[in-house]
């Protein structure tokens, strides 16, 4: 079989890692792809949001199926155009897409669904969380607990086209919830939780993700069925109701709250970088099950969690989020994987022979282990052997999950 990842990030190069362990993979292709990604298949100069580009690449190259990392070219329909001329593609199309596309609208499709969510609110006052209504690459999101947070969050939010969604804070455990979706059925991979802020203690401001691990205690088998009862399956339906069926990774980000389970919001792909955590602890085969959901029929699919745990760690350049770093050499990527680790490459570029920094996450830094404290332990011994002008990570990524046991 022949796929045609589309993406260049540490989520699609964890994609790229799984995907090419199938034993029906007979070419992977990636457009744009990464240095990391190269080592896989082979990469093509097309931008991800070029769906004119990647249909005559696709035809080309004779793919069998497509798959979609990112959510701007979801958002844009590139699956549509891919898929109307015959193109099989696992991503949903814009109609579908729509659901990370606009907080409003996911909100209107939690409300028909009956899906629990932070309550809207008509003015902004602390403590309150605002958010960008579109696509904001992780960072349209501000909580605001005092008035000086508030004038600051508004500030930051006006940076951002479109409208504002104004809502209630919502205090819990936050977990990220990834399922495989058919358009009318859904199987979930491990739950995890992702640190969003720049800096330790979860300060600082919001980014795409500063790191991740997997699975979560407490969430086993029963109960991620009973979320995806509570949370999935009816938004799946809500969503076909409408005649939009969704076909790919609908994403839950969900609050735990002393009430229960509250979406926070939907997105439409897979996350960055809870894919880093998550696909490690894939059972079974990855390509097998994207196939069927495109084909709108995961009944007899089954995909299972490793036992052990997942840490992710990103390694990021010195002024992210505000800005990123490009054509530093990056040292030490095979020193970490020498001792173990998952390096993948997120933004880097290749030049003079070298891996350099193209990006604001740079690396990501997975290890997995039997324990979530070996994992971590593990995933931090790899970052120390990363180096390039200025990078910089989080040193408290699932501390408190492993016990508070620290690294150092």
């Amino acid at each position: 079989m022949k796929v045609l990842l589309v993406g260049s990030g540490g989520r699609e190069h964890a994609l790229a890692w799984k995907l090419s362990q199938a034993a029906s993979l007979t070419e992977l292709h990636a457009a744009p792809g990464n240095p990391g990604i190269a080592r896989h298949g082979q990469c093509h100069p097309v931008r991800a949001e070029d769906g004119e580009a990647l249909l005559d690449l696709a035809r080309t190259l004779g793919v069998d199926l497509a798959v979609i990392g990112p959510e701007a070219p979801l958002v844009a329909g590139v699956a549509d155009e891919l898929r109307h001329r015959g193109i099989a593609v696992f991503g949903p199309g814009r109609a579908a897409a729509r659901i990370e596309g606009s907080k409003r609208f996911a909100k209107e499709v939690m409300a028909v669904a009956g899906i629990p969510t932070a309550r809207p609110l008509p003015v902004a006052r602390p403590p309150c969380v605002i958010k960008a209504d579109g696509l904001a690459a992780g960072k349209g999101v501000f909580v605001c607990r005092t008035a000086e947070e508030l004038e600051a969050g508004l500030a930051q939010a006006a940076a951002f086209d479109g409208q504002l969604v104004i809502e209630e804070l919502l205090d819990g455990t936050e977990v990220s919830l990834l399922a495989i979706c058919d358009g009318t059925r859904a199987l979930p991979l491990a739950p995890a939780q992702d640190f969003k802020r720049a800096h330790d203690g979860d300060t600082g401001p919001n980014t795409g993700g500063m790191g991740a691990y997997a699975p979560v205690s407490g969430l086993d088998g029963d109960e991620l069925e009973r979320l995806l009862d509570f949370v999935h399956r009816p938004a799946l339906a809500a969503l076909a109701a409408r005649g939009t069926p969704f076909v790919g990774v609908l994403f839950a980000g969900l609050m735990q709250t002393a009430d229960g389970p509250k979406v926070l919001e939907f997105n439409c792909r897979f996350g960055d970088p809870e894919t880093q955590s998550v696909l490690p602890l894939v059972e079974g085969d990855l390509l097998e099950a994207l196939v069927a959901a495109a084909a709108g029929d995961l009944s007899g699919v089954e995909l299972g969690i490793a036992p052990g745990a997942a840490v992710t760690v990103v390694v990021a350049a010195g002024g992210y989020p505000e800005q990123g770093d490009r054509g530093a050499p990056i040292e030490g990527i095979d020193a970490a994987e020498a001792v173990g680790a998952l390096v993948f490459q997120a933004g880097t570029a290749l030049h003079d022979g070298r891996v350099r920094t193209n990006g604001g996450r740079i690396l990501n830094v997975t290890a997995v282990a039997p324990t979530l404290v070996e994992a971590r332990e593990r995933a931090y011994a790899a970052v120390a052997s990363i180096s390039f002008p200025g990078a910089r990570w989080r040193r408290d990524i699932a501390l408190a999950a492993s016990g508070g046991v620290d690294v150092g």
